[in-house]
């Protein structure tokens, strides 16, 4: 096993994180427990946290999360954006322009986003402009379990303590109540796949949340 800390490339200490969200549960699902476990070390965050569907009720809970997730980090940015859920190709020139946009005020350190494959028509979407917009960054795609069964085969795990498992869950289950009502938003979704990537990286505490990498640039020294 192969452990990756990632550095600024600006040298001043703070790490700068883009979180991409179609929706307003995305980032919380796919990455929430990495992000509760890198801020409980004290490493200092700057994070810019984006969801494209953020109207309404939505948005209020997309708001409120973040809020009480990234309290912890040394700075933060909540970016939303009004597209419609579910019809975001259908909006391609718009969605593009709102990715251009992002690119001028954002300089990343790492970029968790979408996977390029997942099945859902939004996610694809933001995962695809995610590389046009990034593609020299390091770029985690995180996973969304659903219906259609687009898991893949991840190349990189993050263990979690059944603590921040616990956390995440629970974040979840309070902040999103306009998702409760779905059939696969529940405590055993969640729990179940953490526990299935915590067997996979054979984690101590038997959790991890997992991300497709599919360039990572290692520099060993002056180059």
């Amino acid at each position: 096993m192969i452990t990756l800390d990632p550095v600024s490339a600006r040298g001043d200490g703070v790490l700068r994180v883009l979180c991409i969200g179609a929706h307003s549960d995305d980032i919380e699902i796919g990455c929430g427990g990495t992000l509760m476990q890198w801020l409980s070390t004290g490493t200092p965050l700057a994070v810019t946290w984006v969801v494209l569907s953020g109207k309404a009720e939505r948005g209020a809970e997309a708001r409120r999360s973040a809020k009480q997730l990234l309290n912890r980090a040394a700075a933060a940015e909540v970016v939303l954006g009004e597209f419609t859920d579910g019809r975001f190709p259908a909006e391609y020139n718009a969605v593009k322009d709102f990715f251009e946009s992002l690119k001028a005020r954002v300089n990343p350190d790492v970029v968790f986003t979408h996977r390029l494959e997942d099945r859902h028509q939004d996610h694809r979407l933001v995962g695809e402009l995610t590389w046009n917009t990034w593609r020299d960054h390091l770029i985690l795609e995180y996973e969304i379990i659903k219906y259609e069964g687009d898991l893949g085969n991840p190349n990189v795990f993050v263990p979690l303590q059944a603590s921040t498992m616990r956390r995440k869950v629970n974040h979840l289950l309070k902040h999103f109540g306009s998702q409760r009502s779905k059939d696969w938003f529940a405590e055993q979704t969640f729990t179940g796949i953490g526990r299935v990537r915590g067997v996979e990286a054979r984690s101590r505490s038997g959790f991890a949340e997992a991300f497709h990498a599919r360039k990572i640039t290692l520099s060993l020294g002056q180059s």
